[in-house]
């Protein structure tokens, strides 16, 4: 089971199609379930277990079809191609877009999703060559907030483990 834990850039463009599509989809289902949860306590309210189901589904299943689309047209782009560059993930987010669209039975909302997509890829694929982070990581210190575990609010703190009294006999 170690490909549930592949992430998409252990292996260049081009390679490793199942990887790369376990790797966004893992994504695209945390983000579908979290958005069918919202969807199911606030907006819908379906009564029952299958139309809850159903709720999920609909909600989950065109996320993970957005995933592999533009997994699936990164990697047959770069392969026909045989560039590793920005146009192939430019692609893959039109890609994406026509799947969003045919979910909203818009191709309005498909181009302009495409378009969003694909800008947001082809900024992703600059942050990676460029190396700068696309969503840094929050800052481990602070003050408050949701990791407030991780400082040490005692009175007196544990001493370090090499200290000594100043008595010496």
């Amino acid at each position: 089971m170690s490909f549930l834990r592949s992430e998409y850039y252990d292996h260049p463009d081009g390679e490793d199609a199942f990887g790369k599509i376990v790797a966004t989809n893992r994504h695209a289902i945390v983000a579908g379930l979290a958005w069918s949860t919202v969807d199911v306590l606030t907006l819908s309210k379906p009564r029952g277990y299958i139309p809850t189901i159903g709720r999920f589904a609909y909600n989950t299943g065109p996320l993970m079809g957005m995933a592999t689309a533009f997994t699936l047209t990164t990697l047959a782009a770069t392969n026909l191609r045989g560039k590793d560059d920005k146009l192939n993930y430019l692609a893959g987010g039109f890609a994406a877009g026509g799947v969003f669209g045919a979910w909203r039975h818009s191709h309005v909302a498909g181009l302009v999703a495409g378009l969003f997509l694909g800008i947001a890829g082809v900024l992703k694929k600059m942050s990676v060559e460029q190396g700068w982070e696309f969503f840094p990581d929050p800052p481990t210190r602070q003050f408050g907030g949701l990791n407030i575990a991780q400082n040490d609010y005692t009175i007196m703190a544990e001493r370090p483990k090499n200290w000594t009294s100043e008595k010496k006999e």
